[in-house]
């Protein structure tokens, strides 16, 4: 697959024909505490991931603090609230990125985050982030995206809400400031997402579409949707992570916890070894098996000069006799020898074989 588009994060490289790369969004699940945010690093760590990714914004370089009707939350999770007040709980301090991308380090886990704003790029650059993520409500930022491209660093764009024309835009902006590793991401940004809004098979028309890195940030409440996707060419997938679904923080009740992580790590590299090549041959863990395939045995006394028929010869396992498909050959032929019964037909016991 020497054409294969591919991208490199901190070394490791990124593309279809390589195990999955599962990136556990920590999100708004620190749910203001520095010290869950470390936990979730860590546990991400043990369950397999290869990237912990962070969002780096303030309510203020986000949106206003205004009660206006624009700026109202009505309906689903986050009911209620303004954007100001949601992301005022959500955002992760500023002064955390420093221990996190420490801790990370430490631990041996690639870490990186979305920046929301420029000045969150400079920060994230003081920081030697090894990539950055573009989230699915800036994909139609294109200065944003124009800036982060001009670092040279790896981008991930997700394109919740895009459709083709805008995801195009997107890339081009991407292109034109200078990003050379580029890759994309399926995702629905719905918080959950049903499994039946994803449409998957979206991703290899984007594969083929567009001719970069494709992947899957996943908002369903199992695994079932991303695993699913490394069938269809997702090289990457992101899932939002929490220590505990319960935990009443804004991004918990439609994350996973470690447990689940762990799997969604395993599943999707065993789809992806699942996946192989094409071939027809006979596979290593099968050869072993090969005898216990049917052939054809005498399955009562027979003596030489007897005819063959369907009384005294059957297709039965094992497999050490002939073919079945040579039955109807045998049949009325006579035997050159005596065979008792249990003994497999060769060539050697049919007398004028196949004249």
């Amino acid at each position: 697959m020497s054409n294969t588009p591919s991208i490199h994060i901190a070394g490791r490289r990124i593309a279809a024909d390589t195990p999955p790369y599962v990136i556990a969004e920590l999100s708004a699940n620190h749910n203001g505490k520095l010290a869950t945010a470390l936990a979730i690093i860590e546990e991400a760590k043990k369950a397999g991931a290869d990237a912990v990714k962070l969002q780096t914004y303030t309510a203020d370089t986000i949106t206003l603090d205004c009660d206006s009707e624009q700026f109202q939350i009505h309906g689903g999770l986050w009911d209620g609230k303004t954007l100001y007040q949601l992301y005022q709980e959500a955002h992760m301090p500023w002064d955390w990125h420093k221990p996190l991308f420490e801790h990370a380090r430490k631990l041996g886990i690639t870490i990186f985050s979305s920046p929301f704003d420029t000045t969150a790029v400079d920060l994230l650059e003081d920081l030697d982030a090894p990539a950055y993520k573009i989230a699915s409500f800036e994909a139609v930022d294109l200065p944003l995206i124009r800036y982060v491209a001009s670092t040279g660093k790896p981008m991930i764009i997700s394109t919740g809400m895009a459709d083709a024309e805008e995801i195009q835009e997107a890339i081009d902006a991407a292109r034109s400031g200078g990003c050379q590793e580029l890759a994309i991401l399926h995702c629905v940004s719905g918080y959950p997402a049903p499994a039946e809004d994803y449409n998957l098979r979206t991703i290899p028309d984007m594969i083929e579409r567009f001719g970069l890195v494709t992947g899957l940030s996943d908002h369903t409440i199992d695994n079932t949707t991303a695993i699913a996707s490394v069938a269809l060419g997702a090289a990457i997938i992101e899932k939002h992570f929490t220590l505990d679904r319960k935990g009443g923080g804004p991004d918990d009740s439609f994350s996973i916890e470690p447990e689940e992580l762990r799997c969604l790590c395993q599943g999707c590299r065993t789809a992806h070894a699942a996946l192989g090549v094409v071939g027809y041959q006979r596979k290593e863990s099968e050869k072993d098996n090969v005898k216990f395939r049917r052939s054809l045995y005498a399955v009562k006394d027979i003596k030489a000069g007897d005819v063959f028929s369907m009384d005294n010869v059957r297709s039965i396992r094992p497999g050490y006799g002939l073919a079945p498909r040579f039955l109807p050959e045998i049949l009325g032929k006579r035997a050159s020898c005596d065979l008792v019964a249990g003994t497999p037909l060769s060539l050697n016991g049919v007398s004028d074989w196949l004249s």
